[in-house]
């Protein structure tokens, strides 16, 4: 609560700086009221809104996504405590189409600290209370009394206004009531509601005074004030809060004034005498709008100030990024999760072992000596050493044997022993029945101590030997733990198993189950959650007869029992592996089962409605969207009898229900298909849409239509836009398509004015998709372009033709042009410089068609030049487009050369290039005797042998 309170001070303040700076001075009052206003709100939304994670400079939390498969794991205590955990298959993506992210329950298991030395009794220290919460609870506390304190302030000021309204005598002057005041009050009014003194004034000055007060009135004024202090009873500690409230209230006075002098009966000087006559002490109520105000010179300075350039607007702007910047920085990024929904049953089951066995064990250095207190309990005694210095505050308990005690002090001081092998404690006080209470202290054997570091237990410090002594840790415990294979042996590993009692039976019971080579962790693990030879046995008889132990500490965390197991085999689920439907679920799809709270009581309601044999992956999805067979029998109720599971899930994830279809059906959809409701949800088709279609005049709806149509964002007001202004009896699909492409009555509009009549809807539709402007039309007609049809303006534009394309044509050279002929040249990208190009080599003044054939034919300057270095000058339009058609190169013609032929015709080379003639073929034919000077012979030659 208190980052949300200073988050919106800190907004208020900002608003209120960058108005200060930029905007005060302006004379654009109703901008400058919309601006305070809408600054306000903001202020207090702004933080609640998430930033989506790529804007936010802050980083995401991560939403609970799902993962099928829990892991337990006990906190580490011989590797520096860290996490072990079983290594879990990820399950595989799910398959239902639309699956939003499903948060389920995660399981709850016990989780502490890990273990160490200086962690060993039976009770935690009790921290001194630190002071900064203190002061913040106080804070807070201080905040809500003002909040309440100005916040029944502002009631009252409600209340002696309404009772000042609908108490005194009024007038009623239209939609106004003028209510009399006595007295020396200012004016002011508030609601529909003017409060004023009649008798104070002269009848000019009063004219004016209600002049004012209805303004203020007719323009809501006292919205903005109600606004203003809402916001101080919730910001009355922040000063920025109170000037923001003042600037509010002297902008409604300078839009006011500024109104008033609109009026052409009042005159500007007398106005501003009227303001400085109404003078009174006793001023009007916090939420009034008042005549007679403190800031009388700045009023009148603002009336007589120049007006605001329009080239000023440009301050106005700078709010959106400044706003948007505060909000990447401050606000709390959305919180991210993958894109397919995985159930999150908690990944990591962590265990405490001292935690879940109930033994917290904790010693300072300074805990060896103190207070203690006792009391006797059957053959125990529980005794809870504390501090008895007020400067370090601790306290913990242990329980002992009554028989380890002699000689107890009875109503009377005195001092009594507690040996042990890890040292002593002394004991000085007294017991009153089965009460005591006095000093100890504690003093540790040395002896002992070097025992255990010869053993190789290192690091031990002076608070550890109390930590040995409470939990009894002896030289035959240690030696017991060696024997059983645990010889290299940290602090901590002994302290933990020495608080669990991991005794030589517990270990040996493990062994002999299976379970040899056991470590320090997962051995107190099993400990602390009571892993016993019984649970072992029962979970193997179950059918885990080579389950870890890792994977039994999971199972007994989770409380799964061999009943909870034979229920699941009972079910016949399918499982995750390819050894059929009779193979075992493993135990890690067990324990998912379990954490998703799948028994087999789900299952077999499942199974109930037809469900049966549902694999691992689809059930949990089931699970964890909440699909419950009364669900899936409310559809089949409605004729949806054989859907999948993944039409359950789309179904679900989209909040589509049996009242949802029937809604349909009511209106004439019958047959729905999964696909059809699921599309028309995920667009937001309802049925009061279609109604609205319909009513609209748009008839023989489709499910794909109404998908459609919402989807591009078609309204009935839309349709009923475009039936005004000549579109009658339009098909959906035409709406579909104009609303698409962007088409708005507006649009349209501006073409007809411009002169394209009885447009259609096709002719709207292309011309818009492809970009049509007005100012594109009338850059068209300011070139000669008259008479423009919707087709050919929409040709020109869609191959990219500008106005500026034509007159580069026609500085290129390139008269008499038409829309047919700008559009070909444009289409096959003829250029100016194309044009200059060919113009460069005497090609001048070619057609609109001779340059469509040149570029179409991919005739270039240089392939002219090629030919007219063979002698081929002036070479027409034609002979080019000949020559190129027919793949005549000047290499060909070359050849025909070199073997005598010189003064080769264009039509020649065509018919030698047609009838396949080369210089080759003429080589040969002259090598068997045929030889000639004549081309034409051996053009008529390959003519005969071809037939």
């Amino acid at each position: 609560m208190i980052p949300y309170i200073l988050h919106v001070a800190l907004l208020i303040s900002v608003c209120l700086l960058f108005y200060k700076l930029l905007l005060q001075k302006e004379t654009f009052y109703r901008l400058n009221r919309i601006i305070l206003v809408c600054c306000l709100a903001l202020a207090f939304i702004l933080p609640l809104i998430p930033i989506p994670q790529q804007w936010a400079l802050q980083i995401a939390p991560k939403t609970a996504e799902t993962v099928q498969q829990p892991v337990v794991a006990s906190q580490s205590i011989a590797d520096d405590q860290q996490n072990v955990a079983l290594p879990v298959r990820p399950p595989a993506p799910p398959l239902a189409k639309v699956s939003p992210i499903v948060k389920a329950n995660p399981v709850v298991s016990p989780t502490v600290a890990p273990v160490t030395a200086a962690s060993a009794v039976s009770q935690p220290i009790k921290p001194t209370t630190p002071v900064f919460p203190i002061v913040l609870k106080w804070l807070f506390y201080i905040y809500w009394m003002g909040v309440a304190a100005f916040g029944l302030n502002l009631l009252l000021q409600f209340v002696v206004l309404l009772f000042q309204a609908y108490t005194k005598p009024f007038i009623r002057d239209g939609k106004f009531r003028i209510v009399e005041l006595s007295g020396d009050k200012a004016p002011c009014s508030f609601g529909n509601n003017i409060f004023i003194n009649p008798e104070k004034y002269d009848w000019d000055t009063y004219s004016q005074i209600l002049l004012h007060e209805k303004i203020h009135i007719a323009q809501r004024h006292s919205f903005d004030i109600i606004m203003a202090e809402v916001m101080l009873v919730l910001q009355w500690f922040n000063p920025f809060a109170w000037l923001y409230r003042k600037e509010v209230e002297n902008n409604l006075e300078f839009l006011t004034d500024d109104s008033v002098l609109e009026h052409k009966e009042v005159e500007r000087q007398s106005y501003q005498m009227s303001l400085l006559k109404v003078s009174a002490p006793h001023l009007s109520l916090g939420i009034t709008t008042n005549y007679n105000q403190s800031l009388l010179k700045k009023r009148i300075l603002m009336m007589n100030a120049k007006r605001s350039n329009i080239h000023t607007m440009w301050k106005y702007f700078f709010l959106a990024p400044l706003l948007g910047a505060l909000a990447c920085a401050l606000n709390s990024p959305a919180a991210t999760a993958s894109a397919e929904p995985t159930t999150k049953v908690s990944p990591v089951v962590k265990i405490n072992p001292l935690a879940t066995a109930g033994v917290k064990i904790h010693f300072g250095n300074d805990e060896t000596e103190g207070a203690w207190f006792a009391t006797i309990k059957g053959d125990k005694v529980r005794i809870e050493f504390k501090s008895d210095d007020e400067d370090h505050n601790w306290s913990s308990s242990s329980e002992f044997n009554l028989t380890d005690f002699s000689n107890l002090p009875k109503d009377k001081k005195g001092d009594f022993t507690l040996k042990r092998e890890a040292g002593s404690i002394l004991f000085t006080g007294r017991f009153e029945g089965n009460d005591g209470y006095g000093h100890y202290k504690f003093t540790a054997d040395k002896d002992f101590v070097s025992y255990l570091k010869s053993q190789g237990i290192e690091d031990i410090e002076d608070g550890d030997s109390f930590a040995f002594f409470v939990i009894n840790i002896t030289k035959e415990y240690l030696g017991m733990l060696q024997r059983n294979g645990y010889k290299e042996l940290s602090k901590d590993n002994l302290i933990s198993m020495a608080a669990l009692k991991v005794d030589e039976p517990y270990i040996k019971a493990l062994k002999e189950n299976g379970y040899k080579d056991i470590s320090v962790n997962d051995l107190v693990s099993g400990k602390a959650l009571h892993v016993t030879s019984e649970y072992i046995q029962e979970i193997h008889n179950a059918g885990y007869k080579d389950i870890s132990f890792n994977e039994l500490i999971s199972f007994k965390a989770q409380h799964i029992d061999g009943k909870y197991i034979a229920g699941i085999k009972k079910a016949k689920l399918k499982g995750d592996s390819d050894e059929g439907d009779d193979h075992m679920p493993s135990p890690e799809t067990i324990s998912s089962y379990k954490a998703m709270n799948i028994d087999s009581n789900y299952v077999h309601s499942l199974a109930s409605v037809g469900y049966k044999n549902i694999p691992y992956q689809e059930l949990t999805e089931l699970k964890a969207l909440g699909i419950t067979s009364t669900f899936i029998k409310s559809f089949k109720d409605i004729g949806y009898a054989n859907l999948s599971v993944n039409n359950l899930t789309e179904l679900k994830s989209l909040g589509i229900t049996p009242a949802y279809v029937q809604g349909y059906k009511a209106m004439g959809f019958k047959d729905l298909t999964v696909n059809n409701l699921t599309n028309l949800k995920a667009v937001g088709v309802t049925p009061e849409y279609i109604k609205s279609m319909q009513a609209a005049g748009v008839k023989d709806l489709s499910v794909n239509h109404l998908s459609n149509l919402k989807a591009v964002g078609v309204t009935p007001e839309y349709v009923k836009s475009m039936q005004e202004i000549g579109f009658k009896d339009m098909s959906a699909n035409g709406i579909e398509n104009m609303r698409a492409v962007g088409v708005t009555p507006e649009y349209v509009k501006s073409m007809q004015q411009l002169g394209f009549k009885d447009l259609t809807a096709n002719n709207v539709q292309n011309m818009k998709a492809v970009g049509v402007t007005a100012e594109y039309v009338k850059g068209m007609e300011q070139l000669g372009f008259k008479d423009l049809t919707a087709n050919g303006i929409q040709n020109m534009k869609a191959v990219g033709v500008t106005p500026e394309y034509i007159k580069s044509l026609q500085e290129a050279g390139l008269k008499d042009l038409n829309l047919n002929g700008i559009s070909n040249l444009k289409a096959i990208g003829v250029t100016p410089e194309f044009i200059k190009e060919f113009d460069a080599i005497g090609y001048h003044n070619l057609t609109v068609n001779n340059l469509s054939e040149l570029k179409a034919m991919g005739i270039t300057p240089d392939f002219v030049k090629e030919f007219e270095a063979i002698g081929y000058k002036d070479l027409s339009v034609n002979n080019l487009n000949e020559l190129k058609a027919m793949g005549i190169t000047p290499d060909y013609v070359k050849g025909f050369k070199d073997i005598g032929f010189k003064d080769i015709t264009i039509n020649q080379l065509s018919s030698a290039k047609a009838q396949g003639i080369t210089p080759q073929y003429i080589t040969e034919m002259r090598g068997k005797g045929f030889n000639s000077d004549d081309l034409e012979k051996y053009i008529r030659l390959k003519n005969a042998f071809t037939n």
